[in-house]
């Protein structure tokens, strides 16, 4: 087992399986070193959850082509619609799965893909096939001890290996790849391949839920683009409308009120789409989903300047909470869990993500209402709103072109310190209020809005 072997990208760690598979060599084919030739390697990544194990295959083509044949290597990007069948049954034929050898796992090649990329080390290109595997333990056998009987490609192809990484496991709580790869390849000595043995530390359903609610905190509080488009509908949520701009403060009641619907609309809205796409019954591309979530910061920024949706604005939260959802739901569905475990995931994700909200806004909206009742709040409002507008708009570039700015780059930094902004809110409006602040009275609840 080399400890080198961490996350699930060959285009960024390719170097990585540069040196093990030369440790590879030199190790386990010492003996025909000097005849044999390096060989790209299969990376296989395992997503364990209580009910099934899910495989992602990364299988280079050009080593796949000396097992499988058919000229696979000629236009690449048509070979799952030619050969996907055939593909299918291949990878069927020699992936297997049990505990006891007598009673055999059910396993399910559930999609192919082609991916293209490049090498690091030399820039050339490379083309591999992306299969997507589930594996489904017999009745009353469950998924923490297995073997793993995998012979793709070096049955034909000796000096070929596997590489093997557990990327999640749902039991246990963790959901990083782990830092070993355990290495299926073929025993130079016997002529065998043997199992590997996957052996996955005691978890429960406990811990798989714990980790799953613990996600939806960590996503929401590193989710500076969540935050701060809720931050932007808050903001002028403590005031009335007067004429076509904002007014006075509207008084507690108003406001707490107010609050409240925006904060239950945004939730309603994002939990529909997370449990939808979580489910796997809607899907967009993240690239869309991710520019909308921007521009729903733009709209907000600019509503927190000047009212352009007065009254409305649970319905405006509602709305893109639908987008937000959808990014919520792109975490769960990478973990490639089962229905049960997902429906509990869902739940735990979700609980997360209100309980980080909530607390949010717990420690937010006191300073925006005390800041309500002088003339700061005018200027903290729209300078706010300002930044954010600007950084909407960079996010938004960013995520068109693919290409980093030195805005969102900048903005990437600064959330790290996103705290010491609520104790500049605080302070700021404890000032107003001792020092320089000339507290208005309520307005009357009647004033048109």
């Amino acid at each position: 087992m080399y400890n080198i072997f961490s996350i699930n990208s060959r285009r960024k760690n390719s170097w990585r399986l540069f040196i093990i598979a030369a440790i590879f060599a030199f190790t386990a084919l010492k003996p025909t070193i000097s005849s044999a030739h390096q060989t790209p390697n299969t990376l296989i990544f395992l997503d364990a959850s209580p009910n099934r194990v899910a495989l992602e295959l990364q299988i280079p083509l050009s080593e796949l082509e000396l097992a499988f044949g058919n000229n696979i290597s000629k236009n690449p990007e048509t070979l799952i619609e030619r050969l996907g069948p055939q593909l299918k049954e291949y990878l069927r034929a020699h992936i297997h799965a049990y505990l006891k050898k007598t009673v055999p796992w059910e396993v399910e090649i559930e999609a192919l893909r082609m991916d293209k990329g490049k090498y690091i080390e030399n820039g050339m290109d490379y083309w591999e096939v992306i299969a997507n595997v589930v594996i489904i333990p017999q009745a009353g056998e469950n998924t923490r001890k297995f073997m793993l009987n995998y012979d793709v490609i070096m049955h034909q192809v000796i000096n070929h290996a596997a590489l093997v990484s557990v990327r999640s496991d749902w039991e246990t709580g963790n959901l990083n790849p782990t830092a070993d790869a355990m290495v299926i390849s073929r025993n130079m000595k016997d002529n065998v391949i043997y199992p590997l043995e996957i052996n996955l530390q005691q978890g429960s359903w406990f811990k798989g839920f714990k980790s799953m609610l613990m996600l939806g905190m960590k996503h929401i509080k590193e989710g500076t683009d969540h935050l701060l488009f809720l931050i932007m509908l808050l903001l002028p949520a403590t005031l009335l409308i007067n004429g076509k701009r904002w007014g006075k403060f509207g008084g507690t009641k108003y406001s707490i009120l107010k609050l409240l619907k925006i904060v239950t609309s945004f939730t309603i809205g994002h939990s529909v789409t997370l449990l939808i796409g979580a489910l796997g019954w809607l899907r967009l591309p993240a690239q869309p989903v991710e520019i909308l979530i921007a521009f729903s910061i733009l709209v907000s920024a600019v509503h927190a300047i000047r009212p352009i949706f007065p009254g409305r604005e649970m319905y405006v939260a509602a709305g893109f909470g639908l987008i937000h959802g959808l990014a919520f739901a792109s975490i769960l569905a990478n973990l490639k869990l089962g229905a049960g475990t997902m429906a509990l995931s869902i739940l735990g994700f979700n609980l997360g993500i209100e309980i980080m909200q909530l607390f949010v806004v717990l420690i937010t909206i006191p300073w925006l209402i005390l800041l309500s009742l002088t003339p700061v709040y005018k200027y903290v409002r729209t300078g706010g709103a300002v930044m954010s507008g600007i950084v909407a708009i960079a996010w938004i570039a960013e995520r068109a072109t693919e290409t980093p700015n030195f805005i969102s780059a900048f903005v990437n930094k600064v959330a790290e310190q996103a705290h010491w902004a609520i104790v500049i809110l605080a302070i700021l409006s404890l000032l107003s209020i001792l020092l320089k602040g000339r507290i208005s009275p309520p307005a009357q609840l009647n004033t048109k809005s």
